[in-house]
């Protein structure tokens, strides 16, 4: 199932199912079919499986007249992250990928040696935007702004001390971000402040449910500015797969519904390059993972958003 928060102009955000072209509403089939739904994400989440169940068996119950009442086209929408507002921070991986680690050293003074552990950092809940927005640069603050397309991993069911041979059962589903980075804002070897900045986790634009996406662990990624290709990888490449990341955050962490895991960038981030490559006000980037879609997204000087 691939799930959706959306708006029509500027109604407030509601929870969708994609089916083609269209966007079934979900509270609105819910009632149709007296057999309340959510209409938030989040909401939909807390129930499970169960949810996906009742929501897929309203869809094939529904008859043509009832769809049509509470869908309307995708074109009509405007999509925006699945989980507009976390209820806390994304927790962010680094240096999850072989080659990135091998950039990374040459150009970010980190360690050459490949990590022993998952590289754990966070992005907090108002660094989140959708498809088709803004990424803010500001320029008192960084002239060294990046991108980052990484698979993102959406848990059902929380947990602490989580075995790595369940981990994947508490998966429940997979959209695409993008980790924004402003380079030179490193502080003292901590991240948040080169990763934290408001905008600086570009997300969606669906959330697909983990019945959909047969092996996680073997995804195309793609990212381009301005349509030229900057990365081409493929998860499979993944150091710490999402079991390994799953047992070990939840050592650390208690993990809960909804939790958001970024789960590494490959090689061709910008600050990896020779000469290096930022990005800058009106450069367009796209991510793409296979299996869920593209997320595009326009950089913009923070004056113009004040």
């Amino acid at each position: 199932m691939k799930l959706v928060t959306y708006r029509i102009n500027h109604t407030p955000s509601r929870l969708g199912f994609i089916e083609g072209e269209m966007i079934i509403d979900a509270e609105k089939l819910g009632h149709i079919k007296s057999s309340p739904l959510p209409n938030t994400m989040l909401e939909f989440i807390d129930m499970g499986t169960d949810g996906i169940n009742k929501a897929t068996n309203l869809i094939n119950t529904a008859s043509k007249e009832q769809l049509q009442e509470c869908s309307i086209p995708l074109a009509n929408a405007t999509l925006m992250a699945p989980i507009p507002k976390p209820r806390k921070n994304i927790f962010g991986i680094g240096l999850n990928y072989t080659e990135h680690v091998a950039e990374s050293a040459r150009t970010l003074d980190t360690s050459k040696d490949l990590p022993q552990q998952p590289v754990i950092f966070s992005k907090p809940p108002t660094t989140v935007t959708g498809p088709n927005t803004n990424i803010i640069h500001n320029q008192k603050i960084t002239k060294q702004l990046d991108y980052e397309v990484e698979l993102a991993v959406v848990l059902g069911k929380g947990g602490k001390n989580i075995p790595k041979d369940e981990a994947m059962d508490h998966v429940y589903g997979y959209t695409v971000i993008n980790d924004i980075s402003a380079r030179d804002c490193r502080r003292s070897g901590q991240w948040i402040v080169s990763k934290g900045q408001d905008t600086f986790a570009p997300m969606g634009p669906v959330l697909v449910t983990r019945d959909e996406i047969a092996d996680p662990h073997n995804l195309n990624l793609r990212l381009t500015v301005n349509g030229v290709e900057k990365q081409n990888s493929n998860t499979k490449f993944m150091l710490f797969n999402i079991s390994d990341l799953i047992h070990d955050l939840s050592t650390v962490f208690t993990l809960e519904e909804g939790d958001i895991i970024a789960t590494g960038t490959p090689a061709g981030v910008g600050a990896g390059r020779d000469p290096q490559e930022f990005m800058w006000p009106g450069d367009v980037v796209e991510a793409t993972v296979e299996g869920i879609g593209t997320l595009r997204n326009t950089i913009v000087d923070s004056e113009e958003v004040q």
